[in-house]
């Protein structure tokens, strides 16, 4: 998984509450099982003028050309809620956004967003709105700087503002780590844990017995 650190970025703000996952990659924009060729539909029904179609809506953030580049958006309250369908996070990725900045996230999204090397950083609301309102002011000049390191989210002007994020979450974005890595981690202890339990209960490894005879 890809290691995140430190990001310094256009942000694109897009502060609504319940920004679901059928909003972030609708259902009809999903023709694919791998993670690629998801971009051109990420906020489809927002971002094209009509439904199925590529002509772009031009008052929708990501299209105006002042966050031409946009690699962190920030959003509103219970961000990624819905479907569990992990095609939203693997269009964002796609699409160039490596952070997410919101006051909440759904749980099962801000899982996804993990495992893809993608930050749920939470914020307050009202530490949000003043980011989008810095940013508003001059995108291309006042870019927003997420620091997973010192775990801040600062933009010209505002904060440094500090981030939440769990304890593990925050190991595995740093290490770039998945699930199975991390648990690897505490090799040792496992391997002390099965020497000693072998040797407690050597019943349980011993190997199967083969086919009965006919």
């Amino acid at each position: 998984m890809e290691k995140f650190e430190r990001l310094t970025a256009v942000a694109a703000p897009l502060v609504r509450a319940n920004v679901d996952t059928d909003a972030i990659i609708p259902s009809r924009e999903m023709k694919t099982v791998s993670k690629t060729g998801l971009a051109d539909g990420l906020f489809a029904g927002w971002r094209y003028r009509e439904i199925g179609g590529r002509d772009p809506n031009p008052e929708f953030v990501l299209n105006r050309p002042e966050y031409a580049g946009t690699r962190i958006l920030l959003g509103g309250e219970n961000f990624g809620c819905g479907s569990s369908r992990e095609h939203a996070v693997w269009a964002l990725h796609e699409y160039g956004i490596r952070a997410v900045v919101a006051p909440s996230f759904a749980p099962i999204f801000a899982a996804n967003c993990v495992r893809n090397g993608l930050v749920p950083a939470r914020l307050s609301l009202e530490q949000v709105r003043a980011l989008a309102a810095a940013v508003e002011a001059d995108p291309a000049s006042n870019r927003v700087a997420v620091d997973l390191v010192a775990r801040t989210v600062t933009a010209p002007g505002t904060g440094p503002f500090t981030l939440e994020i769990d304890e593990e979450v925050s190991e595995m974005l740093l290490e770039g780590l998945d699930a199975i890595d991390l648990t690897l981690k505490h090799r040792p202890a496992i391997d002390a844990f099965l020497a000693r339990d072998r040797r407690d209960r050597p019943w349980i490894y011993l190997a199967p017995a083969g086919p009965r005879p006919e």
